[in-house]
């Protein structure tokens, strides 16, 4: 780490080269003592140098040391820059994003400045401040605190204080007399509700929280909230107690959190409900309303509630019989078969009670009832009720797969785009065709739009931290436009950069080197009129006849073909050559001509094996845990760089949602490389399958692979890629390509191996019976059941149930008729578990007459 000094020597330097000596061992303590004795003029000529030295520097030696002298210079400059703007735009730093602790330091160092600088340097703070990190929070309320100044109402703020409620007491701090009236308002309070609930209600007992405000706030959040409620919130409702005339006061209330609250808040909105209606303090318009709204949840645990207390409810009054009825009828609806025999049994009781509504209510209702069940109420409210026919839905047609967005219209604009913090993979094609387009079109106008990126040139925008790259699409084609724009500066700041700070996968650099050897195109002085491998359509292929185009324009230019570009293009293109295209390219002489000539005359790349295993991985301290691990065989003679993508590596993708662009006709290689990625983050919210999309519009055959990979998807923990996993399963339903057999077997693998949850998998099996898949879902399901159903004496595994009431509802829409032994097995057996009673159901559903 060599300091940054000035040209010329001047006063100031000698106090600068000693601070970064002890800075430089790690000493921040003496820099802190350091520091305290700067005149003015030391100060501002340290102030002046150190964000030079820190854009230039980089990790070097021990890792602690680093830390340390980060340290040291986070605490410098808090001490030596002027303004209050300055010292928080320092302390926020990307350098400094990982440092904690250094509060009370910082406030040390601070409070020998005014009074009003100090007010100024916290509303700034309060206003960089993000959750849920909340950098220097202890900071800037130490100094609203001190200097007296009404408290900031940044949200953010306010979550701190929250979150440190009670420290220091209440009945003394300023930030508790200007939050406490506003504790339900604030936005983040879900952020920090958490670890306060007992805190708040010890406040409220203590009378520095007024109970009628708190509890009112509280439901009135709640309502806000709405299926987004922190379920704290629940919690401390039940710790605060409500007695029988507070709960009356908010019945409406309660009735109105029944539909959209999440389960906690229903569950407490019902019990308060429950206790007003058996103490006959409840109107029976807020009953009706409130069985109506439970009848409509999804939760089996709140419908069965919604049964157990309209049964209790109507013994205590007659005359509810009719507003039980009618949310009886909308239980039968759902497609859980314990529920309805709960709810068919007390509609047959209450049958001689019920009034016309009731009874047309229940009697519309029962058609879509098992016939069991459906017959019973038949019997029961008049006879002729006719099973309701089941209505077909088909499957959504689907095209060719999304279409390529249009180019680049001007220098402007892609100045504009590629400075956006994220670059996907369609814009990342854009964006490089762009700047080869409008550096041959409009140089100068190019290079005028990209000044200001060089004055002044920021290296981290370029994705230079410290030394180290931090490469991805962006940084990429922004180091490729500078290599455009000034070839000099381009060669410099790549020179600068000691190593990659990230590791990245095959498909990754695959990308990556195209934007690098178009920099290095610029920066050679080398001419490449035309990108070879920009898509032309959505899937990432390209028409034969528009590569042969470009090629062709390559030898007109008397220009070369970039390596990894040509590369890239020959991946993208269809399966299937017209011969037109073959003869064509024979009359090719370049190079890169002959070469597409031979990959077209070939039939391109040999379809690939995919194998993948569940392997043990011990865990020290742990056990074992299972592992994925794919092999892929690949064809003898390759060339680089595509050679590189038969070999599987682990590790995260960071550019997954372009791996099937780049390689659009052999989708089960993409699959093999996303194996491990989709399976080692199915419980993070990171998107992964999102790329399952596009994989299914892509084309080649589909084995172990892609089943693998659809049936990590498939049992997601996140709602959001569950649901893409159910677009990639629909997609490949409607091209009819969908691997039943390998998909069975895969999710037959994974769930008795605990990699994937039963549970998630149904529910993506169950949208896509909704959504016309029937058949396709039935015959995964018909292939699950005999590795998945227990054997006699075993404990059966949890979602069982609900994939035999998921086959039920799939044979039902597609007319099954099939033999299942093993479901009859199941059947047969005594008891009435919902398992054996979905097995029930099932058989019946699929008899051969």
């Amino acid at each position: 780490m060599r300091p940054i000094f000035f040209p010329a020597r001047r006063r100031g330097d000698r106090a600068w080269e000693r601070l970064f000596k002890l800075a430089a061992r790690g000493e921040s303590g003496k820099v802190i003592r350091l520091v305290g004795k700067l005149d003015a003029d030391d100060r501002k000529a340290v102030a002046e140098l150190l964000p030079a030295h820190l854009a230039a520097s980089g990790p070097e030696g021990d890792w602690s040391t680093w830390q340390e002298h980060l340290r040291s210079m986070l605490l410098a400059g808090v001490a030596c820059l002027g303004g209050a703007a300055a010292v928080a735009t320092w302390l926020f730093r990307r350098d400094f994003r990982w440092m904690r602790g250094d509060e009370e330091l910082i406030l040390e160092l601070l409070r020998e400045r005014p009074a009003e600088w100090k007010a100024d340097l916290a509303r700034r703070l309060a206003r960089r401040m993000r959750l849920p990190e909340l950098r220097y929070w202890e900071v800037a309320a130490a100094l609203v605190r001190e200097t007296g100044i009404e408290p900031p109402d940044d949200d953010a703020f306010m979550v701190g204080w929250v979150r440190g409620l009670g420290s220091p007491p209440a009945a003394t701090d300023p930030l508790f007399a200007a939050f406490a009236p506003r504790l339900f308002e604030i936005d983040g309070l879900g952020e920090a509700i958490d670890g306060q609930v007992g805190t708040i209600a010890r406040l409220v007992e203590d009378g520095l929280l007024e109970r009628k405000a708190v509890i009112d706030g509280l439901v009135g959040r709640l309502l806000r909230d709405g299926p987004a409620a922190p379920a704290a919130l629940a919690i401390l409702h039940d710790r605060l107690d409500l007695d029988i005339d507070e709960s009356a006061e908010r019945a409406g209330d309660y009735a109105r959190l029944l539909p959209a609250g999440p389960v906690p808040v229903a569950d407490l909105a019902l019990a308060q409900l429950r206790r007003l209606e058996e103490a006959g303090r409840l109107e029976e318009e807020l009953f009706a309303e409130a069985v109506q709204a439970l009848a409509f949840r999804p939760e089996k645990k709140l419908l069965r509630a919604a049964v157990s207390w309209a049964g209790d409810a109507v013994l205590r009054e007659a005359g509810r019989v009719d507003a039980v009825l009618g949310a009886l009828s909308l239980i039968f609806a759902q497609d859980t078969l314990a529920l309805q025999e709960r709810a068919v049994r007390l509609a047959v009781r209450l049958a001689r009670q019920a009034g016309e509504p009731g009874r047309e209510a229940v009697r519309q209702a029962a058609a879509g009832l098992p016939d069991e069940l459906r017959e019973k109420v038949s019997a029961a409210y008049g006879g002729g009720i006719e099973a309701e026919q089941v209505t077909l839905v088909p499957l959504p047609p689907v095209g060719d797969g999304p279409a390529m967005p249009a180019p680049i219209a001007s220098p402007g604009q892609l100045v504009r785009e590629a400075a956006a913090p994220d670059v996907g993979p369609y814009t990342f094609e854009l964006l490089l065709a762009g700047l080869v387009e409008w550096a041959r079109r409009a140089p100068g106008a190019l290079r005028e739009a990209l000044r200001p990126w060089r004055d002044p040139l920021d290296p981290g925008f370029f994705g230079l931290y410290g030394g180290r790259l931090y490469d991805g699409p962006a940084q990429a084609v922004r180091r490729a436009l500078l290599a455009f724009a000034s070839p000099e500066e381009s060669r410099r700041l790549s020179e600068t950069a000691a190593r990659e700070a990230l590791p990245l996968r095959a498909f990754d650099r695959l990308c990556l080197r195209r934007a690098h050897e178009l920099a290095r195109s610029f920066q050679d002085g080398d001419d490449c009129p035309v990108l070879l491998a920009t898509p032309t359509a959505g899937t990432g292929h390209i028409a034969p006849e528009v590569l042969l185009d470009r090629l062709e324009s390559l030898e007109a230019a008397g220009a070369q073909a970039l390596p990894v570009d040509l590369a890239q293009a020959l991946l993208r293109l269809p399966r299937d050559i017209p011969e037109v295209c073959v003869r064509r390219a024979e009359g090719l002489f370049s190079e890169a001509g002959r070469t597409c000539a031979d990959w077209m005359r070939g039939g391109g790349l040999p379809d690939p094996k995919v194998k993948v295993f569940v392997a043990e991985h011990r865990v020290p301290h742990v056990g074992s845990t299972p592992v994925l691990k794919t092999v892929l065989d690949a064809p003898g003679d390759l060339p680089e760089p595509i050679r590189e993508l038969y070999r599987l590596e682990t590790g995260h993708g960071y550019m997954l949602e372009g791996w099937p662009l780049a390689m659009p006709s052999h989708r089960e290689v993409v699959a093999a490389h996303m194996v491990w990625n989709v399976w080692a983050d199915m419980d993070s919210t990171y998107l992964p399958t999102q790329a399952l999309v596009s994989l299914a519009y892509a084309d080649g055959p589909i084995g172990e692979g892609m089943a693998h990979v659809l049936a990590c998807g498939m049992g997601h923990a996140n709602a959001t890629n569950r649901a893409a996993a159910t677009d990639a399963l629909l997609t490949l339903a409607a091209r009819g390509q969908v691997p039943v057999a390998a998909l069975g077997e895969s999710l037959t693998k994974l769930v008795t191996r605990g990699v994937v949850k039963l549970n998630r998998v149904v529910s993506v099996l169950d949208d896509a019976t909704q959504a016309g898949a029937h058949e396709t879902v039935w015959e995964v399901i018909a292939r699950l059941l005999p590795g998945l159903l227990p054997k006699e004496g075993d404990r059966p595994r949890a979602g069982v149930a609900d994939l035999l009431a998921a086959g039920a509802r799939a044979a039902r829409i597609a007319g099954v008729r099939a033999e299942l032994p093993d479901v009859a097995a199941l059947a047969d057996r005594k008891g009435s578990s919902r398992l054996v009673q979905e097995a029930r159901r099932l058989r019946h559903l699929v008899a051969v007459p």
